[in-house]
């Protein structure tokens, strides 16, 4: 086994990468393990015309901002760009094509298997993302449906949609990033399917990009905002229960905080929706051969259905005998938060924030790195008093 490095990152995506940064700017050792064999590998694989909800200024890591070129919202080339040079001018360097397999508690820390062999770390910090892996529900009949069925990590361009006819199912966060996108196609038909509501924001009011005001918001008690996202929703765009946009019992923001849900954003798609471009249907019910049933008997039969289902962390092989994780397979700490049976376990990106992921990567990096560097201040001062010990019972 090598010698034991005081943390160990499992993933250098945006909250890995901020993470190192704030350890090594602590002067902390630190080995960052990336499985894929680039920087911003899911980014990549995301459509060309995917821009961030967040404003730029929210949207950079500890120590190197976001270009102003970028624009309000930084799209996809821009930002694999951005964490790049990130990656490039950080001290610790990404071991890349790297796995972990498996992690088990140690002694002294925390042992890892990875595809270079066993690694020691006294403190482990898990960054691999809340979006892993897309998840399609298995609705009834999906094994035998013969028409397109896709998830909406896989979207695309949306110029191939033109003419087709299309069902996307979830108007959440990346089911209205992709109807957002349609509504500037000229497509056959888009149907929404929607199961739950949830709270739409837009991306402007008045001109003023909305997203700037998330820092502000959070400092409020949920309730309070949820009340404002409502009441911003009702100004922005009048009354959604008229085009058939279910009302979900909870505000967006207590929604968020218990099931990790974030508000839709809206871009166009609530323009299309009035202009009859776009129509709101009921839940999915199930498929059969060649068309989709709807919860209340109406049968389509569009050209692709498109998932926004959302995604998973499929962290239960790594973590999942250490009981650390909720019903859902999402980590039940975050930050810099610790468990008592797991010390040393760290997890970052794992639940959304109303000022986005970046902001909290940063923020979330520079707790742990604090809480990370106060543990060893611990090890090292317990140090002298347990070698002088030692040395009096050979006396």
């Amino acid at each position: 086994m090598h010698a034991m490095t005081d943390v160990a990152i499992v993933g250098a995506g945006a909250a890995g990468l901020a993470t190192a940064y704030c350890l090594s700017r602590a002067g902390i050792s630190v080995r960052l393990f990336e499985k894929s064999h680039e920087i911003a590998g899911p980014w990549r694989g995301r459509h060309p015309q995917l821009r961030l909800n967040t404003h730029r200024d929210l949207s950079q890591l500890p120590g190197m901002k976001m270009p102003k070129d970028a624009g309000t919202f930084p799209g996809r080339d821009t930002l694999i760009r951005y964490l790049e040079d990130y990656a490039r001018k950080l001290d610790v360097p990404v071991e890349f094509g790297v796995a972990v397999t498996a992690l088990e508690k140690a002694d002294d820390g925390w042992r890892l298997e990875t595809g270079c062999g066993p690694v020691a770390a006294r403190h482990v910090v898990i960054a691999t993302g809340r979006e892993a892996t897309p998840f399609i529900p298995d609705w009834p009949g999906r094994g035998d449906y013969a028409g397109q069925l896709i998830h909406a990590a896989d979207f695309g361009d949306a110029d191939r949609y033109a003419g087709k006819n299309v069902l996307v199912v979830g108007a959440g966060n990346s089911g209205s990033d992709i109807l957002n996108h349609l509504s500037r196609v000229d497509t056959q038909s888009v149907l929404i399917s929607i199961r739950q509501g949830s709270v739409i924001f837009p991306t402007r009011l008045f001109g003023v990009p909305m997203q700037r005001m998330a820092p502000l918001l959070e400092k409020l008690p949920l309730r309070a905002i949820d009340w404002m996202l409502k009441d911003t929703q009702r100004m922005a765009f009048g009354d959604l229960t008229q085009y058939g946009f279910p009302a979900h019992p909870e505000g967006g923001a207590s929604r968020m905080a218990a099931d990790g849900v974030s508000p839709a954003i809206d871009d166009g798609f609530i323009a299309a929706v009035k202009a009859g471009r776009m129509r709101v249907v009921p839940e999915v019910g199930r498929f059969r051969e060649q068309m989709v049933v709807l919860a209340d008997g109406t049968r389509v039969a569009p050209d692709v259905v498109i998932a926004a289902t959302g995604y998973r962390t499929g962290l239960e092989p790594l973590l999942g005998h250490l009981d650390v994780l909720d019903s859902r397979g999402v980590p039940r700490i975050d930050g810099a938060q610790t468990l008592p049976h797991a010390q040393g376990l760290w997890c970052i990106g794992m639940r959304p924030k109303m000022s986005g992921y970046f902001r909290a990567a940063s923020r979330n990096g520079r707790a742990i790195a604090t809480a990370i560097a106060a543990d060893l201040a611990r090890r090292s001062a317990r140090k002298p008093v347990a070698a002088t010990a030692a040395a009096e019972a050979h006396a």
